[in-house]
């Protein structure tokens, strides 16, 4: 949709098959993002004639993102609060101000329908003006505990999906319904078989692959107990398929040189040929990381990020450890025991194989196509 079109919607309102205009708000990591996109697919996929206009935060990837993926996106003037340092918050309340103001033009031009709510700075303000105006809200919850911006929204919400079980002492129960989360076709769908993963990354066919992932920025603490132990990594048979993040890559790539049974980046923009590679994967517990290795099946190792809001990422590993689909290192104890846990593991094959049953017994591959049915039901 061009800026012109978008700007002519003012004396253009929905009706007839124009009638379904909705709103996906939300942002910030790939954990919000990738799930809305999917989501935005499966309503375009079940009717077409679905407009759909995204809401973010000005300066985050999903200004990014969205439009890579086909679809229009406003910016808010929005930030979240900064836990590390109070003072940077001063400014907050007015931002939280002016984008009331921005969201409210953005609804004058595009009359929405149906507004969604997925996660990220922008979705408070979206959903509570839509709120006030008595538009159909839904919201998306990712993680096992919920945000306190999303069990605020909850209350006056029409639904809310979630992920997973027990969520109710966050939400009205009548509200709820478990969708799993939306996974990227690209993984939910790949069949890629390993040998050809294997040959994408220039490592042996005949050895143990270990993937590890630490997000965007990188997990330093899973980098430092990594980069002092490649000794011992390496003496007991393992290669790696190692993304740092952005952070001290240099110091990681120059440990790594020369070793031929590591493959070693910032990012790794084939996910689902790492995923086809790994027979281990050490992971951070954001939502879709544990998502997308319940769909693809691989004994994990997580090591929830302690400092995430509500520490939900040590909730969303506990789901899967208390049934037995995964192993969890505090982030804490990373330095002690995390080599010698993956080593230990790697030799267990019953253990391995255990976690790999468990976890893929977890996976939902259709949630995307699940919420966009439910949001249609309103407005088919």
């Amino acid at each position: 949709m061009s800026t012109s079109s978008f700007n002519k919607q003012v004396s253009n309102p929905p009706s007839g098959a124009e009638k379904n205009r909705v709103v996906i708000a939300g942002g910030g990591t790939g954990g919000h993002i990738f799930p809305a996109i999917a989501i935005a697919n499966a309503l375009k996929k079940i009717n077409p004639s679905v407009e759909i206009l995204f809401i973010g935060a000005n300066g985050k990837m999903e200004m990014e993102k969205v439009p890579q993926a086909g679809y229009e996106i406003k910016g808010l003037t929005i930030a979240g609060f900064n836990r590390s340092s109070l003072i940077k918050n001063i400014g907050l309340p007015f931002k939280l101000i002016k984008s009331f103001w921005e969201v409210r033009n953005i609804f004058k031009v595009y009359q929405p329908t149906i507004v969604i709510g997925v996660g990220g700075y922008s979705t408070f303000p979206v959903l509570k003006y839509a709120q006030s105006k008595g538009i159909p809200t839904f919201i998306h919850e990712s993680n096992s505990f919920a945000g306190k911006s999303n069990v605020l929204l909850g209350k006056n919400a029409t639904k809310i999906f979630v992920a997973t079980d027990g969520m109710d002492q966050f939400f009205p129960k009548s509200k709820l319904l478990i969708t799993g989360n939306p996974v990227r076709s690209v993984i939910a769908d790949s069949s890629i078989k390993k040998e050809e993963a294997i040959a994408f990354f220039g490592l042996k066919q005949d050895k143990p692959t270990v993937l590890i992932v630490g997000g965007s920025l990188g997990a330093k603490s899973i980098n430092e107990a990594l980069v002092g132990s490649l000794e011992k990594i390496e003496k007991a048979g393992l290669q790696l398929i190692w993304q740092t993040g952005k952070t001290n890559a240099d110091k990681y790539k120059q440990a790594a040189n020369g070793n031929d049974s590591i493959w070693i980046n910032e990012f790794i923009t084939r996910m689902e040929m790492a995923y086809a590679a790994a027979d281990i994967v050490i992971s951070r517990s954001g939502a879709m990381a544990v998502t997308e290795l319940c769909v693809v099946g691989k004994p994990s190792i997580f090591i929830p990020y302690p400092f995430a809001a509500e520490d939900h990422q040590t909730a969303n590993a506990m789901a899967l450890v208390e049934k037995k689909a995964a192993l969890l290192v505090k982030d804490s104890e990373v330095n002690d025991k995390l080599v010698a846990t993956l080593i230990t593991l790697s030799t267990d094959e019953a253990l391995k194989s255990e976690l790999k049953t468990n976890i893929s017994a977890l996976a939902i591959t259709n949630a995307d196509e699940v919420i966009a049915r439910e949001v249609l039901t309103l407005n088919p």
